[in-house]
């Protein structure tokens, strides 16, 4: 794997949403790099599984930690600023990287769809804000926020109204945050995935068959048409930005939104 001028070893990274997708090629790249790595998750048992993966790969990493945190509890979240409080007494990287996707259509009359539209919001936004304020004091002089948004946080999307809000969303946290704690150095930047190959995105993609009429492989090919790179994006194929934007060579960047997605969005 290509080495960036950092993340350094012993750098303290948290990551969140680390036992799935996206999260796991993330640390993956991470612990490759040397970085003293708090992974964090809902599933105790997939982060463990990770975690030991990883120790496996290298038997001298007893850098990785986990913690099994229910991001959307105020009291799980202050616990998890604490223990770090107590064993790191700093972060260097934050990457907010949890969230869930499903469908929010218009026309679902069923008795819990706002209750389900807000709970998105809570999940891939508030968390975001409750995890980050939770560790202010920890954050160290010239940290770096990562955001997880989408492209869908840039256009809209029939069907998937609260995904997309709580995307765009991101975007404009993101932005806020860069200002409100740029006098210390701590820069917040958020990346824009397109569509990558994970449980969460083939299911989306697979409801947008139903909702069409038609297999999921003509909605596939109709998603390819649209990018200047015809190819569905790979978890791995995302690490290199994050690590990028952990870095000193992004110190120019902040308040910025990095679209990765084989060129179907290009601003």
């Amino acid at each position: 794997m290509t080495r960036f001028p950092a993340p350094d070893a012993g750098l303290r990274v948290v990551l969140t949403g680390a036992a799935g997708g996206i999260g796991q090629g993330l640390a993956e790249a991470f612990a490759a790099q040397g970085a003293r790595l708090l992974l964090v998750d809902r599933e105790a048992a997939a982060l463990q599984a990770l975690r030991q993966r990883l120790v496996d790969g290298d038997p001298g990493r007893s850098t990785i930690a986990t913690a099994a945190v229910d991001l959307c509890d105020d009291t799980a979240v202050a616990g998890l600023a604490d223990g770090l409080t107590q064993g790191w007494g700093g972060v260097d990287v934050l990457i907010n990287n949890a969230g869930t996707e499903y469908p929010t259509p218009l026309d679902d009359a069923g008795p819990h769809a706002n209750a389900r539209w807000a709970d998105l919001l809570d999940n891939n936004v508030t968390s975001m804000l409750r995890l980050t304020r939770a560790l202010l004091p920890l954050l160290a002089d010239g940290a770096s926020v990562i955001n997880q948004s989408s492209i869908w946080g840039r256009i809209g999307v029939a069907g998937f109204s609260a995904y997309s809000a709580s995307k765009h969303a991101v975007v404009g946290l993101t932005r806020s945050l860069a200002l409100e704690l740029g006098p210390r150095g701590i820069r917040v930047n958020a990346v824009c995935p397109g569509w990558v190959r994970t449980a969460a995105a083939m299911r989306s993609l697979a409801a947008m068959a139903r909702e069409r009429g038609c297999s999921e492989a003509e909605v596939e090919r109709d998603i390819l048409s649209r990018q200047a790179v015809p190819r569905m994006l790979e978890p791995a194929d995302l690490a290199g930005v994050f690590l990028f934007l952990a870095s000193p060579a992004s110190r120019a960047l902040t308040g910025q939104c990095l679209s990765a997605s084989h060129g179907e969005v290009m601003a």
